[in-house]
Parts: structure tokens; C-alpha cells; sequence
């Protein structure tokens, strides 16, 4: 795959994305309003990979990201291209550079509308809808009788919650728990001394995001999600969930978190999403590039 692209009048060279300046990759988001500070970008590029598009001076011009777990699957995000250069085959070479190197890994993704067509035509199929539901907190619900103790558990701790997020999310994620985590807030649901559930609470952006949230129901969901809404009343929160309908929804709704757009889950090799009656289940994402 060509490591140069000409695009109108730019001609550009792909780059490690490691090797470009943090506040030139804030500038490329800023450029399409997505809320990623520069400290989120430096989180991005511990967890991952990626690669960006820059010109003769060094303007970035897009980016793609992917974050591996294990050696059989990954995530991909952060796929960007500046107004300017949209539409002008920059996200297909972008992703074509991603894809040579993720290998023979099983992938997933969250497609924006515009890049949809983009993903199925790299051979892509869609398996559900994120919401991304967000906005001020605008009460502390009271939440339904709770089954089991709700605790605060320490980063260092966090090998009690590995085997309930392998479960729910498909594959083994210790390293990215353990990089959002540093800074995040944690909180596990238990019964009869078993982990069932927990939650994460960050700042992203211009407030926080509550994310991931693993529960084996929508009852344990909610409470694990209150458990960090009651601290940030009148803030901004954003909680991305596959959730439309149902308690859970209907919970984030009144407490203020609207749905502001939607984007679309998507799998390339092996079914991304396999929900099973009774096990633990992720209500709400870590992030769009995380899943």
C-alpha cells in the first residue's frame, strides 16, 4: 500500500501518528467538532496505533487509529479527514493503511453516517446502533431498590473485574481498563461477594463520560450508572449505550442525556456482538474508538 496520496492540491505521506505534535492532532478534531482534548489524544495514542496524513509542512490532514487486543482481534477509530480533503478517497487510503496492518485480526468499529458506505465497501457488516445520549445532569433519579452492595474499587484492584469485562465484551481488554482507569472513577456492583457488575466515570472532552458500564441487567446498569450521575449534577455527561429502548434508556432520558446522534457497530471477520440471556453485557461503551 502507497504511503503518499494526492488529494486535489495536497500531497500527502502517511506518518506514525506517535511522531506528530498533540496539539495538531486536537487542531484535525477541532476541524470536524468532535470534543477530543489534547490530554484524551494522548490517551488515545497510549491504548493504540495509528497513522496520519500530513502535507509537505507538516499539516495533519486526517488520522486512523486501532487499538489491539490480543493478536486475533481490534478496534478501529478515530478515522478523520478535515472538511477540506472529505470525500477525496483520503479515509479509504487511510483505512487501507490500517488494515494492512491490523493483519488477519476480526475487527469492529462505530461508523459515522458519512463514512458508512465507506466501511461496507471495505467489507464491513453492521450488527446495532450506538446512541450517544448526552448533556447536563439535570437530577439525581431515585434509582429502583437495589439487589446487591455497590463499592468503590481502587485501578490497582482491577484484576477482580477482567474475567466479568472479558465476558461481556468478547476478548481480554486488561491493558485499556488499566489506561482508563488511572483516572477514572470505579464502582462494582456485588451479591454473595461476586463482582456482577461495574462502571467507570472519566473526563473526556468538555465534561465526563460514564463508560464502560458492564451489567448482567438493566436494573444493575442503572444503579451503577446513578451511582456516578448523583456527583455531577448540572455537569456535562455523555453515555454511549446500544440501549434504545427499555429501564436503561428510559433512566438516562430523565436524567438528562438526550440522544444527540447515533453511529453504527460494525464487524469485519468474526461477529463482534454476542449477547447472551443472563451474562454480563456492556450498557455503556468505554468510547466510540474503544467499543
Amino acid at each position: 500500500m502507497q504511503r503518499s496520496v494526492h488529494l486535489k492540491s495536497f500531497e500527502l505521506v502517511a506518518r506514525d501518528i506517535d511522531d506528530v505534535d498533540v496539539k495538531l492532532l486536537h487542531a484535525l478534531s477541532i476541524s470536524v467538532r468532535w470534543p477530543h482534548r489534547p490530554r484524551d489524544w494522548e490517551l488515545l495514542r497510549r491504548a493504540g496505533r495509528g497513522i496520519v496524513a500530513v502535507d509537505g509542512i507538516g499539516r495533519v490532514f486526517g488520522s486512523a487509529m486501532w487499538f489491539p487486543h490480543g493478536d486475533d482481534f481490534a478496534t478501529i477509530g478515530l478515522v478523520i479527514t478535515t472538511p477540506r480533503t472529505q470525500a477525496q478517497g483520503g479515509g479509504r487510503w487511510l483505512m487501507n493503511l490500517v488494515l494492512k496492518e491490523c493483519g488477519d485480526r476480526s475487527l469492529t468499529l462505530n461508523a459515522t453516517h458519512a463514512a458508512y458506505p465507506l466501511y461496507v465497501s471495505l467489507g464491513f457488516t453492521a450488527e446495532a446502533t450506538v446512541y450517544l445520549r448526552q448533556g447536563e445532569v439535570s437530577q439525581s433519579l431515585p434509582a429502583p431498590h437495589l439487589d446487591g452492595e455497590l463499592k468503590a474499587l481502587s485501578s490497582d484492584r482491577l484484576q477482580e473485574i477482567t474475567a466479568l469485562d472479558t465476558r461481556a465484551f468478547g476478548t481480554n481488554r486488561e491493558r485499556l481498563l488499566a489506561l482508563l482507569a488511572a483516572d477514572a472513577s470505579i464502582c462494582t456492583l456485588s451479591r454473595s461477594g461476586e463482582i456482577v457488575g461495574y462502571s467507570m466515570c472519566r473526563e473526556f472532552g468538555g465534561g465526563s463520560v460514564v463508560g464502560p458500564i458492564v451489567a448482567r441487567d438493566e436494573l444493575d446498569a442503572i444503579h451503577l450508572t446513578a451511582v456516578h450521575l448523583k456527583n455531577l449534577i448540572g455537569r456535562f455527561v455523555r453515555v454511549d449505550t446500544r440501549e434504545k429502548d427499555g429501564a436503561f434508556a428510559e433512566f438516562l432520558q430523565q436524567s438528562g442525556l438526550d440522544i444527540a446522534e447515533s453511529v453504527t457497530t460494525m464487524s469485519k471477520g468474526r461477529r463482534f456482538l454476542n449477547r447472551e440471556h443472563n451474562e454480563p453485557w456492556v450498557y455503556g461503551l468505554a468510547s466510540h474508538a474503544f467499543s
